[in-house]
């Protein structure tokens, strides 16, 4: 039977057409040129052909595989430059933005204050977590028979003191002792800040933690007065709470410092609290056994130091009032800031 060669070539040109990926194009070409396919078979029947009849055949059956070949690698280049502009970036498009987060809000608080302190040419320096009890107490001028130094205010580690035989090293429970280390290290005059984290074995409650912030300041010079520790903590009360800020300095007393005192504000800033004397720092004058600790000479120099709880400032300023919210990890209350 006579093989309409037009309809093949029809239906070759509507199959590579309609070939949408390259798994359907590789069917057509097994149906028209594989081993099964229309030209094998048109190959086949010349076997069985007419003499006169072979020759044409033959030439319809190298047309309709000239034909199938020419479609078929036609509709691949196709294809395959369709898959590179499906896949390729379209840089016109807008972007998509990842959420990011941002610091913790006790680290933006930190960062804050530092800054302040920066601009009036503090440094900031940084001492170990894991302290000695000569940093921690003795140079710091607290006795041996200060509760400070009970188990039940401070975190001793199991791991010995290289350098004091029958005493343990211990989790700082201050940033106080890094005061000395600066002024071994370096010699007046000198403005640094320490900020860091502490430990103390506190029940955990809603103004307590095991586990907070602090930031040190020390001032070393030749004439330094408490004048000037006056101006210094006014200054930075001002940029950090606002000009409409009210202080008060309180007398206390630190075995670190002497004189020595706390400083209370009043500010509109705090929410529900506009009026009330807030304690925000420890400060003072250097005491001299400090200094003596630290092995400056007798009477030659004479500074000023501050200290404040991070996390206290924070909670002030932001009206937070449960300090366990800080580490709670709650992504409600971190968007806040």
């Amino acid at each position: 039977m006579p093989l309409d060669i037009e309809k093949i070539k029809i239906d070759l040109r509507r199959a590579t057409a309609e070939a949408a990926d390259d798994k359907m194009l590789e069917t057509v070409r097994l149906g028209f040129l594989g081993k099964k396919g229309i030209v094998a078979q048109m190959y086949v029947g010349l076997a069985t052909a007419l003499p006169e009849e072979k020759k044409l055949i033959g030439k319809e059956a190298n047309e309709i595989r000239q034909l199938a070949e020419e479609l078929i690698a036609e509709r691949k280049i196709f294809l395959g430059q369709q898959n590179k502009q499906s896949n390729a970036i379209d840089v016109t498009l807008p972007g998509i933005v990842s959420p990011l987060g941002t610091r913790h809000l006790i680290h933006q608080t930190m960062d804050e204050i530092c800054d302040v302190f920066e601009r009036m040419g503090f440094v900031i320096q940084r001492g170990p977590e894991i302290e000695r009890e000569f940093y921690n107490f003795s140079a710091l001028n607290i006795p041996l028979d200060h509760p400070s130094r009970d188990s039940f205010d401070t975190f001793y580690l199991d791991e010995a003191d290289p350098l004091t035989p029958g005493r343990n090293l211990l989790l700082r429970s201050h940033t106080s002792p890094g005061q000395v280390r600066v002024m071994q290290k370096f010699k007046p005059p000198l403005a640094v800040i320490i900020p860091g984290k502490v430990y103390r074995p506190d029940a955990l409650d809603a103004s307590h933690s095991f586990m907070f912030h602090q930031i040190e300041g020390l001032l070393v010079g030749k004439q330094v007065t408490f004048s000037d520790l006056k101006g210094l903590l006014t200054t930075f009360c001002q940029k950090y709470f606002g000009e409409d800020v009210v202080m008060r300095f309180r007398p206390h007393f630190f075995p670190f410092t002497e004189p020595s005192a706390e400083v209370d504000i009043q500010s509109n800033i705090f929410k529900g609290r506009a009026g009330k004397w807030l304690e925000i720092l420890g400060c003072g004058m250097v005491h001299p056994k400090v200094f003596e600790a630290a092995g400056y000479p007798a009477g030659e120099y004479c500074g000023l130091a501050f200290g404040m709880g991070v996390e206290r400032i924070a909670m002030l300023k932001h009206g937070i009032g449960d300090i366990r919210t800080f580490v709670e990890n709650d992504v409600r209350f971190l968007k806040q800031y």
